[in-house]
């Protein structure tokens, strides 16, 4: 097992240095260069490898929502948590700033950032000009500069169809929230949809007529989704519902109990996200469980790797999902 002494000798430093180096004594005077050489080493021959943390500093956590957004959307209100707690139990100093700040708050000696929600051109051009250390969590908005890791889209809705259809459904309809495009300030289709249009089509049951879709992911945009579903489409309603987040299953849900439409003798629905409220409606929602925290964890080994690791080609990851089957589908 190596030693700090190992290290010591092979960095060419005294033992003392490379004790107070890997317990971030920040007292200590010693180059950035012999730090990063330090634990490089330590890294190398695998000392302490769980234990030993390094010190980041100056890392930003680009949280661009809303506050609405963010109250609309426990997905996106967990994964800030998440973050701001891995960023602690990394020893990483992280500062959060939200769109409301504006890009230009954005310190010019930040060490790199995590990024969640939508980034115009202008802001992701300013952010290559501070640092080539990021990761974007849920998107992908520029794979050629930047990490990203985010869920699988197309193999949660790929999945979905499959089990709709090993359930005896021939008529699935798909009820989801579109994004606005901060560049254009256009609704966009979101991953979801464009991935059922792509499999429905492949299977030849794409009906546009069982298609909903409404800027937001909340509550109240799942129940005035699915009435407009209901209103539209009468006793021609599919059998079944790939919706795009919990939040919008749970407005569905209010508008068919509202019209005495029986879930899942009737509609089933499979939503995405699994949120702790999934299990408590009525019926309990068949969803997708996202690993939040899997996600978060991944990004800020991503960053990590950037900053202390010095990698330089570019990742992005795909985590993958886990459907969790309850009663609103037959």
């Amino acid at each position: 097992m190596a030693t700090i002494k190992d290290i010591a000798k092979k960095v060419g430093c005294s033992i003392s240095t490379v004790s107070r180096v890997l317990n971030n004594d920040l007292s200590l005077s010693v180059g950035d260069e012999t730090r990063t050489r330090i634990f490089e080493v330590a890294e190398e021959l695998g000392y302490k490898k769980k234990t030993m943390k390094t010190l980041v500093k100056n890392i930003a956590f680009l949280y661009w929502l809303t506050d609405k957004e963010e109250l609309e959307d426990i997905y996106f209100h967990t994964m800030r948590i998440e973050i701001e707690r891995l960023a602690r139990e990394n020893n990483m100093e992280l500062t959060t700033y939200k769109v409301a700040d504006g890009i230009e708050k954005i310190p010019l000696n930040i060490e790199g950032f995590i990024a969640v929600g939508s980034f115009m051109d202008r802001e992701l051009e300013y952010l290559r000009e501070l640092t080539n250390n990021g990761v974007f969590i849920d998107s992908t908005p520029d794979a050629e500069y930047y990490d990203s890791v985010r869920p699988d889209l197309d193999q949660i809705t790929r999945k979905t169809v499959e089990v709709l259809k090993q359930q005896g459904h021939k008529e699935i309809g798909f009820i989801g929230g579109t994004f606005q495009n901060a560049e254009t300030n256009v609704e966009e289709m979101d991953g979801r949809e464009r991935a059922f249009r792509k499999y429905m089509q492949q299977e030849g049951m794409l009906n546009e007529s069982f298609i909903f879709c409404h800027h937001g992911f909340s509550v109240d945009n799942g129940y005035f989704l699915m009435s407009q579903a209901i209103e539209r489409l009468g006793e021609n309603m599919p059998t079944a519902f790939f919706v795009a987040a919990d939040p919008i299953a749970v407005g569905c849900l209010q508008a068919l109990h509202e019209k005495q439409i029986d879930v899942p003798n009737r509609v089933s629905l499979i939503s995405v996200n699994n949120t702790s409220i999934a299990k408590y409606v009525s019926p309990p929602l068949t969803t997708f469980n996202i690993d939040i925290e899997e996600i978060c964890k991944n990004a800020i080994h991503l960053l990590l790797e950037q900053i202390i690791g010095k990698r330089k080609v570019v990742k992005t990851l795909y985590i993958g999902s886990e459907l969790i089957i309850r009663k609103s589908t037959i």
